[in-house]
């Protein structure tokens, strides 16, 4: 790589690339997984106000992103590539992309993707001035790197990463603004939400994270308010376990909002009540008040960092429930059972949490 002229400046530990006018970043996966990034971008913004910062994400990311107040200023949707963009393998890198990405002639590409086994030869390809991210042991290095460990939080992780190219402080907390369309888009869907609203999300990508759908039904019907039951079109079964075993009426969204719809829904909420997953981080960014069900080892890597509006409820299960199977073992082999591991998180411990954050909303 080209031997680069570098600005310190007070403040920032770790050195400034100079002259940076593009700007990349890889974290192309799913909701949850962004919002984590989003102090690391901002970071970033903040450390170069004159480059234009490009997400490497995916359809989603530029449906979400495009026109949306924020630190991204462009989105290139990948198509799927195995370790870079999918968890799916079988898919390499299509001919003739990192030649048209290297086009855009970036000076800095930024990986907070992973450990970088498939992400960085992906990003060294793409011909930046200097590169910088995570390296997992036999991962290829990038220009600056630090170690990819097990067990750290990833927006802590990601924000140390923007330290390797100067980027530092700025808030802990992901924040996402919401749009007029966002908001006409829940008004066409389910007109105005009512006062006091609750919301409750039952899915959530692993089933092994997911609490039972009759314990939210029961923590719903205790807190006596209105509640709009959220998930996506393939978690349809699960919005409607919770409607159906809810005593009280509540109101199923299911894969009728796009994202920002969904965060300007959570906006209106009192409290959302949910998984580990990525609509409890997208209702906290958007300053709603949650309570969510975790796996301890999930806790570490993506729990909300304060308590004051989140309170996480925490299953110390450590070994699947049906075979035994170890599973906070970093490398060991995942089992082929979809048995939930928070089941024993009990009711009552949730209800409380939710009772007092909606006691402090007034």
């Amino acid at each position: 790589m080209q031997q680069l002229e570098v600005l310190t400046t007070p403040g920032h530990p770790a050195a400034l690339v100079g002259d940076v006018r593009r700007l990349a970043v890889l974290r192309a996966n799913a909701l949850g997984d962004y919002i984590m990034a989003i102090p690391a971008l901002d970071a970033l913004k903040r450390a170069y106000p004159g480059a234009r910062l490009t997400l490497l994400g995916t359809a989603w990311h530029a449906a979400f992103l495009t026109g949306r107040p924020g630190p991204v200023d462009d989105v290139v949707a990948l198509p799927p590539i195995s370790g870079v963009s999918t968890l799916e393998s079988g898919h390499p890198v299509p001919d003739g992309l990192c030649e048209r990405l290297r086009e855009h002639a970036y000076d800095l590409v930024v990986q907070i993707h992973g450990g970088g086994r498939f992400s960085n030869p992906f990003v060294r390809r793409l011909g930046a001035r200097v590169t910088a991210g995570m390296r997992a042991p036999g991962a290829e290095s990038l220009d600056r790197w630090l170690p990819y460990t097990d067990y750290h939080h990833d927006t802590l992780r990601f924000l140390q990463v923007a330290a390797l190219v100067g980027a530092v402080g700025g808030e802990l907390e992901a924040r996402v603004a919401i749009t007029r369309d966002d908001r006409a888009e829940l008004a066409r869907a389910l007109g105005s939400p009512p006062r006091g609203l609750v919301a409750v999300h039952p899915g959530a990508r692993d089933p092994r994270r997911r609490w039972p759908v009759e314990r939210f039904a029961e923590v719903a019907d205790a807190l006596g308010r209105p509640v709009a039951v959220t998930g996506t079109a393939e978690e349809k079964d699960l919005v409607m376990g919770v409607v159906t075993a809810m005593r009280r009426p509540a109101i199923p969204v299911v894969g009728t909002l796009g994202i920002g719809a969904l965060a300007a829904l959570y906006e209106r909420c009192d409290l959302l009540i949910a998984n580990d997953t990525g609509p409890r981080h997208l209702a906290a960014a958007v300053g709603t008040p949650t309570v969510a069900v975790y796996w301890c080892g999930n806790l570490i890597n993506a729990g909300p960092l304060s308590r004051t509006m989140h309170r996480p409820l925490i299953s110390w299960t450590t070994a699947c429930p049906r075979c035994g199977a170890p599973g906070v073992q970093p490398l060991a082999e995942r089992c082929p059972h979809d048995d939930s591991w928070v089941c024993d998180v009990h009711p009552d411990l949730v209800l409380e949490q939710a009772e007092d954050l909606l006691s402090r909303a007034g």
